[in-house]
């Protein structure tokens, strides 16, 4: 296979190899990657290409996805979108799966939260690659199984299918994103999980987000609120959250101010009881909570609101490879779709918000792909834009104090903002 281009791609592997925390050095990528340490150095140094499988070694390495180290994103694009004809097939035959071997039921899981961990990642190339055999074999293994496993084989096709919903829907395969969230629903009740199924219904309300049907989505919400159970152990007190800050952005949508600064309450409530971190899939805590905030400040038009939420500070970094530090690498961890769920306005019609409209989902996170490149800079820029023509001394003030103060200051807020999912 020819080797790769590689303009610039050396240093967006050593960029990736210092970020990580700890520090990877690169015989310890070599080792990982499984690589000799003399072609990580040429690499890094420009002095050589790579091929595709040493590409993807050295991206499952370091924890991202291979199209995050590329200059050219088509292979990426055109790779994913060539596989999703497989994907479509995997769930046309959910109920009467091909026959073929099924992996015992710890094999099973080992995969299904492997799949989980390229979701919050966005490593959509694996996911796209290994999740339809995963679906077909998870098809075969639930439709074969006795009643004490079916329960669990349920809960794993969920996770499953909100795994290749993420590429579906990143790719613009709405229809499919459509029809894998019909069959979280379908699988879900098997499952006999009160809080799985709170949260297919907050993974449900993209599609309200995709029809701009913003009413219906709040009434959804608003019903799986009254079926969850109430809020005592931390699980049950994450998935709450969870549901009112999605309340909360989609309320704003609707324009339905009451209801959203009353979703947004409930949620901080929730939110001080528990630590940040990935519950059922998504991300929810403090941090999560208060980059909701500046989305549904946004939305409602009070954008000096969301300024004081971002200048109220920083969320501390989690160290890399920890379950918090893979909640914030990617929202939707903090629930997926912010990338999807259309802006609030357009800044060239004299909208606050344009810049976030193109770069941002609903929520204030940047479309996901968008995790590299000045483009970092949009939570700050958004606000500036929404105040362009008026006082945007305090906004180039506020950028000042979250970018200024030298390298070190602005790599952490670059990072911050990728990790919240902001990027």
């Amino acid at each position: 296979m020819p080797d790769l281009p590689h303009d610039g791609l050396g240093r967006r592997i050593a960029y990736y190899r210092g970020v990580v925390r700890p520090k990877m050095t690169q015989q310890r990528l070599a080792e990982v990657a499984c690589v000799s340490l003399g072609t990580v150095r040429k690499i890094e140094r420009g002095e050589r290409g790579v091929t595709d499988a040493t590409l993807e070694a050295i991206a499952g390495a370091l924890g991202v996805d291979p199209g995050r180290l590329r200059a050219d994103r088509g292979p990426v694009q055109s790779a994913v979108q060539k596989a999703l004809p497989a994907l479509s097939a995997a769930i046309a035959a959910y109920d009467v799966p091909d026959d073929g071997p099924v992996r015992a039921l710890p094999e099973l899981r080992t995969a299904v939260f492997e799949a989980e961990r390229w979701r919050l990642a966005a490593q959509y190339t694996r996911i796209v690659r290994h999740v339809p055999e995963l679906l077909a074999e998870l098809a075969r293994g639930y439709h074969r199984a006795g009643m004490d496993e079916r329960c669990e084989l349920a809960r794993l096709l969920v996770s499953a299918y909100r795994s290749a919903d993420s590429v579906a829907f990143k790719f613009g395969a709405r229809d499919l994103s459509a029809r894998l969230v019909e069959l979280m629903r379908w699988a879900v009740p098997e499952a006999e999980d009160p809080l799985l199924t709170a949260s297919v219904a907050y993974v449900r309300t993209e599609t309200f987000f995709a029809a701009h049907a913003y009413a219906s989505g709040l009434r959804a919400l608003e019903q799986a609120l009254d079926a969850a159970p109430a809020p005592g152990e931390p699980l049950e007190i994450a998935m709450k959250g969870t549901l009112h800050m999605r309340a909360a952005v989609i309320a704003g949508r609707a324009g339905d101010v009451p209801a959203a600064r009353s979703h947004l309450a409930h949620a901080r409530l929730l939110a001080d009881q528990i630590s940040e971190g990935v519950y059922y899939g998504t991300a929810f805590g403090p941090d999560s909570v208060r980059i909701h905030e500046v989305s549904v400040a946004v939305s409602l038009g009070a954008e000096h609101v969301g300024l004081q939420v971002v200048r109220s500070g920083l969320p501390s970094l989690p160290v890399a490879g920890d379950p918090a530090h893979r909640a914030t690498e990617r929202r939707s961890a903090g629930g997926r779709r912010r990338d999807r769920e259309g802006g609030p306005g357009r800044c060239r019609r004299g909208s606050p918000s344009s810049h976030r409209d193109r770069e941002h989902g609903p929520d204030g996170r940047v479309r996901e792909g968008q995790a590299t490149g000045p483009r970092r800079r949009g939570p700050v820029r958004s606000l500036r834009c929404a105040q362009r023509g008026h006082d945007v001394s305090g906004l180039r003030s506020a950028d000042r104090g979250l970018c200024g103060g030298g390298a070190v200051r602005r790599r952490r807020f670059f990072q911050w903002t990728e990790q919240s999912g902001l990027t």
